[in-house]
């Protein structure tokens, strides 16, 4: 078997927001098992698939201190869809804010979002001739 990334913990404030951000606003799936010691295991993914983000509580003033901001400002994470306008409008219309307008890059259709902490990521889609279009 092959070695993959299967999770990147992200430090959020509380599991339910976070949760109900993910799986209600980006339409992310979840999985959610409580451990002994009072802690879950929470888990979500895009739909189609890939990597799934360990949604870690901060449990430390450190850890809380890094909750949103945890690349330094940097975009973190990347969202590849296969319909960029559809997925933006989507998006849009659930709330999330977007920090840019739509812009066409050499990869692809591009926009940096927010997520519910304003950890900074990337909906990226294929780039095509209508690209600029929405």
């Amino acid at each position: 078997m092959p070695n993959l990334i299967a999770a990147v913990a992200l430090v959020v404030r509380d599991y339910d927001e976070a949760i109900h951000f993910f799986t209600q606003v980006l339409r992310f799936t979840v999985e959610d098992t409580p451990l002994p010691s009072g802690k879950r295991w929470v888990t979500v993914r895009p739909c189609g698939g890939g990597t799934a983000l360990l949604l870690a509580k901060a449990a430390t003033p450190e850890q809380s201190a890094r909750v949103g901001d945890q690349t330094g400002g940097r975009v973190f994470l990347f969202l590849q869809t296969d319909d960029f306008w559809r997925d933006y409008h989507e998006m849009r219309g659930r709330g999330v804010r977007f920090a840019e307008e739509p812009r066409v890059e050499e990869y692809g259709v591009v926009a940096v979002f927010l997520d519910l902490y304003g950890n900074r990521w990337d909906l990226v889609g294929p780039r095509s001739t209508d690209a600029s279009v929405p």
